[in-house]
């Protein structure tokens, strides 16, 4: 390992979606993280920034998707693949910023 993240910089955002919201009740959150961080600077950064314990993290890298045509001269362009992470959380902890969404 070359360099330590720092916890703040390896959750970029959270992913609020229909699935996500559905995974909230099964105590499973999902956050875009970055691309460089392994399992357990996940785990440490969601444990720091939250106050929670996790019990597992599952990571998945995603394909960027295409954007664009090949119309009027204009070339496919891609977005960046991206990394995304399923944290579940220990049966008595939950994360308030998404309750009631």
């Amino acid at each position: 390992m070359d360099k330590q993240l720092n916890p703040y910089a390896v959750i970029l955002r959270p992913l609020v979606t229909e699935k996500s919201t559905a995974l909230s009740t099964a105590n499973k959150y999902i956050f875009e993280v970055d691309s460089r961080a392994n399992k357990p600077q996940i785990k440490a950064a969601v444990e720091k920034a939250f106050e929670v314990k996790v019990k597992s993290v599952n990571v998945m890298m995603m394909k960027g998707k295409s954007r664009g045509g090949r119309r009027f001269g204009r070339r496919i362009t891609q977005s960046p693949d991206w990394k995304k992470a399923v944290v579940t959380l220990m049966p008595d902890n939950h994360i308030e910023l998404f309750e009631g969404v």
